[in-house]
């Protein structure tokens, strides 16, 4: 697939536009079964999850409400630091409310791991996560994502929410940076 000369910083596309597009669909519509008669809470994970649970919202056939938290484990570098910061919490109440956690990528698990037991103590009456894509090869802790897009390699990527230093999340497929770009970032 040939590369924009405008992203001299990607290696490859890994999962093209069209394909997120059709596995975000399916995934739409297995919420909107599974969920049935329900009012579902979607709550995002800032930024990263922003473009994924906009385009999934659209797929879910039931009446939705979404909130946002912002959480920190990275910094500015490209590894986590084990350390969870909440920069910004919900808006909503979540008690006895059917909750899913929207993410973009599940890397370490520790982030969406500590995310998962705050949220737990709140006592909603259910609480999944759905995530676009995951890295097993990075995984520390064991997490169930019940509704997951890709399982991706052990490489920086980056593209539909994702990013590398704030930069190229608006990328439409889901990208392989150059290792060069980021191979002298801290924590790396």
């Amino acid at each position: 697939m040939k590369m924009s000369s405008m992203m001299p910083d990607v290696k490859e596309v890994l999962i093209s536009s069209g394909e997120i597009q059709d596995r975000v669909r399916e995934i739409g519509t297995q919420i909107t079964e599974e969920y049935s008669g329900e009012r579902l809470l979607l709550i995002g994970v800032l930024r990263g999850a922003v473009v994924v649970m906009g385009d999934l919202m659209r797929h879910i056939d039931l009446p939705c409400e979404i909130d946002f938290m912002d959480i920190s484990s990275y910094g500015s570098g490209t590894s986590s630091s084990g350390v969870v910061r909440i920069l910004k919490d919900l808006e909503e109440d979540i008690t006895d409310r059917h909750v899913l956690i929207v993410e973009d990528i599940v890397d370490t698990g520790l982030t969406l791991s500590y995310l998962r037991r705050s949220l737990l103590a709140r006592r909603p009456a259910s609480l999944e996560i759905c995530a676009l894509l995951t890295k097993p090869s990075r995984r520390r802790v064991e997490l169930d994502v019940k509704y997951l897009g890709f399982e991706v390699p052990d490489e920086f990527v980056v593209g539909y929410g994702l990013d590398y230093d704030g930069a190229y999340r608006n990328l439409p497929d889901i990208c392989v940076l150059k290792p060069e770009i980021f191979s002298s970032a801290p924590n790396m």
